[in-house]
């Protein structure tokens, strides 16, 4: 069943998920909760598609995409929890002249050890990231996010297979028509 307005009042701090914790709290989670928790992503990132594992987290609808686009509130609060996993993947974005640049950061080492290895479900949760920075109007994010994964690609394509990478590109596909789910997506 789909709550879209649930999106939209956790993403503007009026509302709460499925657990009651706030948008405020899962982005103050520790490096450690964001890990071991599997059931924030969704709502962080929400999609059109039913999430398996979290069947309790609401789905994107055109009206909700529509209010995301339409207030910068709500994709303030969509960048904050992308700015969120960077640090937990390792990431630092910074803004530059020409728009955003991510790159890996001081944590890079210790963040890598945590989620760059092979078949690691954070793969699907960048999958999931990609697509929803696209839909809810920070593409840009998402473009500069994957050219960055590219680059870890090439330096660790024994780790991130021909076939995530071929997940993540299509994510940032604004036509939306990429929705075949992953073979092992559980996110």
């Amino acid at each position: 069943m789909s709550r879209p307005s649930g999106i939209v009042a956790f993403h503007d701090g009026t509302g709460t998920d499925h657990r009651g914790r706030t948008l405020a709290e899962i982005q103050a989670f520790s490096h450690d909760d964001l890990e071991a928790h599997h059931d924030f992503i969704q709502w962080l990132f929400p999609l059109r598609e039913q999430s398996p594992v979290n069947p309790a987290a609401p789905t994107l609808d055109d009206a909700t995409i529509r209010a995301f686009h339409a207030r910068p509130e709500l994709r303030a609060a969509l960048r904050r929890s992308f700015d969120v996993m960077l640090r937990f993947y390792g990431f630092d974005l910074r803004e530059t002249e020409g728009g955003v640049a991510i790159a890996p950061g001081a944590g890079w080492e210790a963040a890598a050890r945590n989620w760059l290895t092979p078949g690691n479900h954070n793969f699907l949760r960048i999958t999931r990231i990609l697509h929803s920075l696209t839909l809810l109007g920070h593409r840009e994010a998402a473009v500069v996010f994957l050219a960055a994964l590219e680059e870890v690609h090439a330096a660790h394509g024994g780790v991130i297979g021909p076939v995530t990478i071929g997940y993540w590109r299509r994510a940032i596909d604004a036509t939306d028509n990429h929705t075949r789910r992953h073979p092992a997506d559980r996110t």
